[in-house]
């Protein structure tokens, strides 16, 4: 590849026209996977499983960290002037962050060693930094949010989780029996699809 087509240094490797290619079809694809929700029966309706954070690891494992993010970015990007926000923005910024914490720090375990068990190791970490990085979020940002933008008290978002969980009755009963357990299903489930299929798609993004 030549000089004049590279547009970022990432770790000393070449990002160019390639790459950015990539990362916008990983980009569609996750924006795709955003439209397919699985509701879940320990939490309130609003709290749904996506796939989105498939494409944005792969992206992590077979470009790099900082290539993962961009494809997280475009792809809250592109989710925002689809389908709008509720949260003027904030859902949307803090979700950039909770889904960078499962890929990014799995990206980086992995390209320091690009093995099976740095993968696992990698997943493992991101599990931890997005359940706790989402539990955060949305106890002191997410739910006051959504709270404020339906001019509701947090306690009727409590309730919601009442309703179906009984052991939820307050804000902090509702991030460990909602949030945090949204936040490990979601991140268990997504690791275990990558680890199925990414050698299987990674011969897709090798660069010249």
């Amino acid at each position: 590849m030549s000089t004049n087509s590279n547009v970022v240094s990432q770790n000393g490797s070449k990002i160019g026209i390639r790459t950015i290619a990539q990362i916008g079809m990983l980009s569609a694809v996750a924006t795709v996977f955003m439209l397919f929700e699985i509701p879940l029966p320990f939490a309130p309706s609003f709290y749904q499983i996506d796939f989105s954070e498939i494409p944005v690891l792969i992206g992590c494992f077979a470009m790099g960290p900082i290539a993962g993010a961009m494809v997280e970015f475009v792809k809250i990007l592109m989710n925002f002037v689809i389908n709008g926000t509720m949260t003027a923005g904030v859902g949307e910024i803090a979700n950039f962050f909770v889904g960078c914490a499962l890929c990014v720090p799995a990206g980086i375990i992995y390209r320091h060693r690009k093995t099976r068990k740095s993968a696992i190791l990698g997943l493992i970490t991101g599990t931890v930094c997005m359940t706790v990085l989402g539990c955060f979020l949305n106890a002191f940002i997410l739910l006051p949010a959504y709270a404020k933008a339906f001019n509701m008290p947090i306690q009727a978002l409590v309730d919601m989780g009442t309703a179906v969980n009984s052991n939820i009755t307050s804000l902090f009963t509702f991030v460990v029996f909602a949030v945090a357990p949204f936040n490990i299903l979601k991140a268990v489930l997504t690791s275990l699809v990558v680890l199925l299929i990414y050698k299987k798609v990674s011969p897709i993004f090798r660069m010249c």
